[in-house]
């Protein structure tokens, strides 16, 4: 299995190829009413620390976990971009546990348990493949999650 070809975003345009291309890509999917909501300071940082070297943060709104991002599309590109000032990619809203798992977290989750909530991280290499896997809880600038980041950037 291997990362779709072709994902939206959030405001309902294909995701331009060259964005992922040749990139390392932090995967989280977001929610705009969790108690870890302000993990999206930390993945913006992150973003801008490590963008000019090919590393690309990715969000995906999901309301699967206490219903924690119910808006529209508009309302959580409004939230995130005046409340965080989310600078990188937000595809649409997914479903990345259950039946209507999304085919992006179907790869994401492969034979992997379940995401347990709001804001789990998957980092995918320049080569497409998952190469690891964070809980919610872990911090944008948690030590290790940082160590995966630099190791997949070579």
């Amino acid at each position: 299995m291997s990362l779709p070809s072709s994902l939206t975003t959030l405001d309902g345009t294909p995701l331009s190829p060259e964005v992922l291309a040749d990139k390392v890509v932090l995967f989280v999917n977001v929610a705009s009413k969790c108690g870890l909501t302000s993990q999206y300071s930390g993945l913006v940082a992150l973003h801008k620390e490590f963008g000019d070297r090919g590393f690309v943060v990715v969000g995906v709104p999901c309301n699967q976990f206490g219903a924690q991002e119910p808006g529209s599309p508009e309302e959580i590109k409004t939230f995130a971009e005046t409340k965080y000032d989310v600078d990188f990619t937000l595809l649409e809203k997914q479903d990345v546990n259950g039946a209507g798992r999304s085919p992006l977290y179907q790869f994401l989750v492969g034979d992997g348990p379940d995401i347990g909530w709001n804001f789990g991280k998957f980092l995918v290499g320049r080569d497409g493949s998952v190469v690891g896997r964070f809980e919610p809880k872990t911090a944008p600038d948690d030590a290790a999650l940082r160590a995966a980041i630099e190791q997949a950037l070579g």
